[in-house]
């Protein structure tokens, strides 16, 4: 039995709705979990376009963004979210997803420059999402 990339990726879809115990498709963009975000300076993908990557199954392009291990689960996101979207939980799900399926072999090294404007909190917890 041959997998297809394709099978891979919707598996992927599936198991960060899984993990997050999110329904992905509530989201209808209205960006207020990306305007409340205190990451989102640092992020090459805003909370609502990782939630709309995350609808279209595009899942090789949030792979590939830094934005998802730069937040920082401080829940803004989620608390923001007129749909009750537990964004915070999508995030960390895409986080495990992509760690566990090793969708990409990329690494997330901190450099001295991403370090410099980053607040504690976030400096641990992408920490303890490299290592998982």
């Amino acid at each position: 039995m041959n997998i297809s990339s394709e099978d891979i990726i919707s598996s992927a879809v599936r198991k960060i709705s899984d993990v997050s115990g999110a329904n992905l498709l509530r989201c209808y963009q209205c960006g207020r979990c990306s305007a409340g975000c205190p990451m989102a300076e640092h992020m090459d993908l805003l909370p609502h376009q990782v939630m709309r990557l995350a609808q279209l199954g595009q899942i090789q392009e949030i792979a590939s963004a830094r934005s998802p291990f730069i937040c920082a689960a401080c829940l803004a996101c989620s608390v923001r979210c007129p749909r009750g979207i537990p964004i915070a939980e999508v995030m960390e799900a895409v986080r495990q997803v992509v760690l566990r399926e090793r969708i990409t072999r990329r690494h997330f090294p901190l450099s001295p420059e991403d370090l410099a404007p980053l607040p504690p909190i976030a400096i641990i917890s992408a920490f303890r999402k490299i290592m998982e």
